[in-house]
């Protein structure tokens, strides 16, 4: 009996410390889309604007901004994830009952670095009055646990002088700690070494680019060559990201050179990322796209995240893909090669509009002169069994039949969405679409040839106004 008891004791055990030991599940890859509101596991929206993601253990945490809807701080909240596409939301970290000094407070941009001399979590953020933009304080609070609840800390102006607005930070491969910020109005980017605890100043390091205006910079390392990520300075709308190199962070730093389009792709930079897993490590740009740029509120941004390719050690490319694919545990992204197409109406010869190219869900789909605009190229993604989704380049939102009026809206992978599922068949030069819901046609609303003239599903009859051709 001794014998039989040691020996269940024994297995008992053994299984007591696997179950302590065991770790997440091993990642599996992810297509992520691009251009729109991120959910959680639970299907809320993600707000985490302006944040950054820190990888502890198995897991990326998140952390950025959420706001209250006058645009004043709320939040900020920590996701964590294993595959950066299935985020669970673990805590508003830092509330405006967390200190007086944030009950009427505006906190942008929180980044997390942890401290590995004191086992401390460290968070930077840039600090205003609630009001307006004449604080330009940086801000620390500190916590024991990744995804608990931060001390605060204070707001300062680094070394009691300099301005900081837009921020981030970095540790270095030695462990030393830097905050990199917006300083005199936004016309110079200060770069700081840290405290050896990470919660304070201890040296203005470089100013590299005084008079530059740049804002929102995103710093990261990579094979001995640092990288800085900016974008210019003009408000929630977006615009030409830059780039510079060093091999110190002191300097010499190299002039700013531009990356991506001439909107970064309706973003803002927020961070970099380095994906590392046993394929090596690949580096992903996490933008914002505000909502404040398109009549909304923070709180409706949202996000483009795209690889950065790398054509020589010292210089780097950003294209748009409408999604992603990311695999934590190889460490690769790719992005998804797609092809745009114009929708020219046969009979007006006018073509398929999501109206005042607009970013919103509902936004209805007319005709109107072709532009080469956005809001006018769509991306006829398949969905399986000869089905395609009309994607919106501008909007990143799909194509919807609604009891025969057309418009854009979010996207669904179900299979049960088919009144965003179209099927192309081809007479000749032209193209006709028809939905699966209903089995009707695209149609110009009474054949219309005039500007903003509807799109609607009809009975298929072969009509000009049912009929397409597919620009490039």
């Amino acid at each position: 009996m001794r014998r039989l008891y040691a020996v269940l004791l024994t297995f008992c055990l053994a299984l007591a410390g696997a179950l302590v030991t065991a770790g997440p599940a091993q990642a599996a890859p992810q297509t992520i889309g691009n251009g729109v509101q991120f959910t959680d596991v639970t299907g809320n929206p993600v707000h985490a604007h302006g944040g950054g993601i820190i990888k502890v253990g198995a897991y990326y945490y998140w952390f950025g901004e959420h706001r209250n809807d006058d645009n004043t701080f709320r939040y900020v909240d920590a996701y964590r994830s294993t595959d950066l596409k299935n985020w669970e939301f673990r805590n508003h970290v830092l509330t405006e009952a967390s200190d007086p000094e944030l009950a009427t407070a505006n906190i942008e941009r929180p980044k997390v670095m942890y401290n590995a001399a004191t086992g401390t979590f460290v968070m930077w953020m840039h600090k205003e009055n609630g009001s307006d933009y004449s604080e330009a304080r940086a801000a620390v609070a500190v916590s024991d646990t990744v995804d608990g609840d931060y001390e605060w800390r204070g707001s300062f102006r680094p070394l009691g002088q300099h301005m900081s607005r837009d921020l981030t930070v970095f540790t270095d491969t030695d462990g030393t700690g830097y905050m990199i910020s917006a300083a005199r109005e936004n016309y110079d980017l200060h770069l700081y070494r840290l405290t050896a605890d990470h919660t304070g100043i201890a040296s203005l390091v470089a100013n590299p680019w005084p008079g530059g205006h740049r804002e929102a910079p995103a710093l990261f390392k990579r094979g001995g060559v640092y990288f800085m990520l900016t974008s210019g300075a003009t408000g929630w709308n977006p615009n030409q990201q830059q780039y510079a190199t060093a091999t110190s962070l002191a300097g010499p730093w190299s002039s700013m050179r531009t990356v991506g389009d001439a909107t970064a792709y309706g973003s803002q930079t927020a961070f970099v990322l380095p994906v590392q897993g046993s394929s090596g490590t690949s580096y992903l740009y996490l933008g914002d796209r505000w909502g404040n740029s398109f009549g909304g509120r923070v709180n409706d941004s949202r996000y483009v995240w795209l690889p950065l390719t790398f054509p020589s050690s010292t210089s780097m490319s950003l294209s748009w893909s409408p999604e992603i694919t990311v695999d934590t545990a190889a460490g690769t992204v790719t992005g998804t090669s797609a092809t745009y197409h114009t929708l020219i109406a046969r009979h007006s010869g006018k073509c398929a509009d999501v109206t005042s190219q607009s970013l919103w869900q509902g936004a209805q789909i007319k005709q109107y002169d072709c532009n080469g605009g956005g809001n006018q190229r769509f991306w006829f993604k398949p969905v399986g069994n000869g089905y395609h989704q009309l994607v919106v380049r501008n909007s990143s939102l799909c194509l919807q039949e609604n009891a025969s009026t057309v418009t854009q809206e979010n996207c669904s992978a179900s299979a049960a969405a088919t009144a965003q599922q179209w099927s192309v068949s081809t007479t000749g030069s032209y193209v006709s679409l028809v939905s699966r819901a209903t089995g009707e046609c695209l149609d110009v609303s009474g054949g219309a040839t005039a500007n903003s003239a509807a799109l609607i599903t009809y009975t298929c009859n072969g009509g000009n106004n049912q009929q397409w051709t597919r620009g490039t």
